[in-house]
C-alpha cells in the first residue's frame, strides 16, 4: 500500500455496508484513522437493530488499523455535530468527510407518498448538509486560528442525480441537490483550505443489487466490475493531500472507469433589443434546440 492517507482522520457516513464499508476499509489500509458512522437501518430506512458500524471497526482493527464507531443519525442536526466531534475527541482533528449515507424508497411519481419523498430527501440531502455544515465550522475555526487545514469533503451523488432515473424522482432530486451543494460548498470553503468534490458511483449494493445482479466479471476487465471496492480508490485519492487542486468536481466511477461529469453549461442563445413577445419564441426555441446537443437520456426511459 502507498499509505496515501497516513494519519489522516476520516469520517465515513453510512459505512456499515456496501460502498461506505469499502471506503472505510480502503482509507484504513492507506493509514487513515477512521470514524465509521452507520445508524444501522434496512434498505428503506427502517431500523434493523444490528450494529454494522462496530463490525467494520472490528475488521479495521483486526488488520492493524485504528477506527471508532458512531451511530448518530447524520440528518439530525445534533447527531451530525456529535459525529464531527467524535473524530476530534478520539483522534484530535478531522481531515476528511465522506458523505455516503442513504437509502431508497422507489415509486413512480404518481404513486409516491409525501413521507417517501420527505424521508429520502432528508437522509440524502440534509444528511449531506448537516455533517458538512458542522465540519466546515470546525475547519473555518482552525483556519482563523492560523492552523489552515488540508481538508477534504467527498459527497455521493448518483447518475440518477445527473441524468434522472424513472421511478426515483425523490432519489434523483436529492442526488441532484447534492451535486449542487458540492459546487457551492467548494466555492465557499476553498479559502479555509477545504476542497469539496462528489462522486456518482455505479456498484452493487443493497440499493442496486436488483439492477446489477447479473453483472460480474467482464471479459475485457477480468474482475467484478460492480464490486463496491472499485469505487473507493478514487475516494481515497480525493481524500488525500495529493488532490489539493481538485475542487467543485463530480466524477463518475464504475469498475475500472473514471470520468469527469460535465455540469450544466451555458448553451446556444438568441438576442433581441427588447422584450420577447410570446408569439415570437416558437421559431427561436426551435433554433436553440437544434443548435444544442441532445440531452443524455433519463435512466429507465423508454
Amino acid at each position: 500500500m502507498s499509505r496515501l492517507c497516513q494519519d489522516r482522520v476520516v469520517v465515513v457516513t453510512g459505512a456499515g455496508r456496501g460502498i461506505g464499508r469499502a471506503h472505510a476499509l480502503a482509507f484504513a489500509a492507506e493509514g487513515a484513522r477512521v470514524v465509521v458512522n452507520d445508524v444501522g437501518v434496512a434498505l428503506d430506512g427502517s431500523s434493523t437493530g444490528d450494529g454494522p458500524a462496530a463490525q467494520v471497526v472490528a475488521e479495521i482493527e483486526a488488520l492493524g488499523g485504528k477506527a471508532v464507531a458512531n451511530t448518530d443519525d447524520v440528518a439530525d442536526w445534533a447527531g451530525a455535530r456529535t459525529l464531527v466531534h467524535t473524530a476530534i475527541e478520539n483522534f484530535g482533528r478531522l481531515d476528511v468527510l465522506v458523505n455516503n449515507a442513504g437509502f431508497v424508497r422507489d415509486r413512480m411519481l404518481v404513486n409516491l407518498a409525501e413521507d417517501e419523498w420527505d424521508a429520502v430527501i432528508r437522509v440524502h440531502l440534509k444528511g449531506h448538509f448537516a455533517p458538512l455544515r458542522h465540519a466546515a465550522e470546525y475547519w473555518r475555526a482552525e483556519s482563523k486560528a492560523g492552523r489552515t487545514p488540508s481538508a477534504r469533503v467527498i459527497n455521493t451523488s448518483s447518475g440518477a442525480g445527473l441524468l434522472g432515473s424513472v421511478g426515483q424522482s425523490n432519489y434523483s432530486a436529492a442526488k441532484a441537490g447534492i451535486a449542487g451543494l458540492t459546487v457551492v460548498a467548494a466555492a465557499e470553503l476553498r479559502r479555509y483550505g477545504v476542497t469539496v468534490n462528489a462522486i456518482a458511483p455505479s456498484a452493487r449494493t443493497r440499493m442496486t443489487e436488483d439492477v446489477f445482479a447479473g453483472m460480474m466479471a467482464r471479459p475485457d476487465e477480468g474482475f467484478d466490475a460492480m464490486a463496491p471496492e472499485n469505487v473507493s480508490p478514487l475516494v481515497v485519492w480525493l481524500g488525500s493531500t495529493e488532490s489539493a487542486q481538485v475542487t467543485g468536481r463530480v466524477f463518475e466511477v464504475e469498475g475500472g472507469r473514471v470520468s469527469l461529469a460535465q455540469a450544466w453549461r451555458h448553451g446556444p442563445e438568441a438576442h433581441k433589443s427588447g422584450r420577447w413577445e410570446p408569439g415570437e419564441l416558437g421559431p427561436v426555441m426551435e433554433k436553440l434546440i437544434a443548435e444544442a446537443p441532445a440531452p443524455e437520456p433519463v435512466y429507465g426511459a423508454s
